[in-house]
């Protein structure tokens, strides 16, 4: 299969905060903002593989900022790496106020897709090449991610995690 680059399979999902889903502060909930992080990362573990494709974690998830009623939230999911039948999805969170303009980058997150076949079994997926610094990073950083993750669920060895190790060398 021949690689893609990141941008390939970009998913922004735009939408404007309602009342309806938010905390007492007036502040999206949590939950309503990782339902949008998960559907944005879907779409963009599908584009990338050509199959459908099941959410297998969410490995990290940063509330950095609170994100008011009335905002525009756009959810911008990319693969950062894709391994042989799994692909990390790097999702930056954007606000927007409406009335000024003025936008920030509130959360970030990283989810672990698996890319399945019709009869529902893990099936290969297309490597990525990363041209950017920060997709060069991401990409970097997802298989010590991903040793991290096999060590804890004791699928790895610590002493077989390289990327890791080098990392305290």
């Amino acid at each position: 299969m021949k690689p893609k680059h990141p941008s390939d399979s970009v998913t922004i999902l735009t939408d404007l905060v309602l009342p309806g889903e938010t905390n007492p502060f007036n502040n999206m909930f949590g939950g309503e903002l990782l339902a949008r992080m998960d559907r944005a990362a879907s779409i963009t573990a599908s584009r990338h593989s050509g199959r459908e494709c099941v959410t297998a974690s969410v490995n990290h998830v940063a509330f950095n900022s609170p994100i008011p009623s009335g905002s525009i939230v756009s959810v911008e999911a990319k693969v950062s790496r894709a391994f042989n039948t799994s692909l990390e999805i790097f999702i930056d969170v954007w606000c927007e106020d409406r009335k000024s303009g003025s936008r920030i980058k509130a959360n970030e997150a990283i989810y672990t897709f698996v890319a399945l076949d019709d009869d529902g079994n893990p099936v290969s997926i297309p490597a990525i090449e990363p041209e950017t610094e920060l997709e060069k990073q991401r990409f970097e950083a997802a298989l010590r991610r991903k040793q991290l993750s096999l060590i804890l669920s004791g699928k790895m060895k610590p002493q077989d995690a390289t990327e890791l190790k080098a990392l305290f060398a």
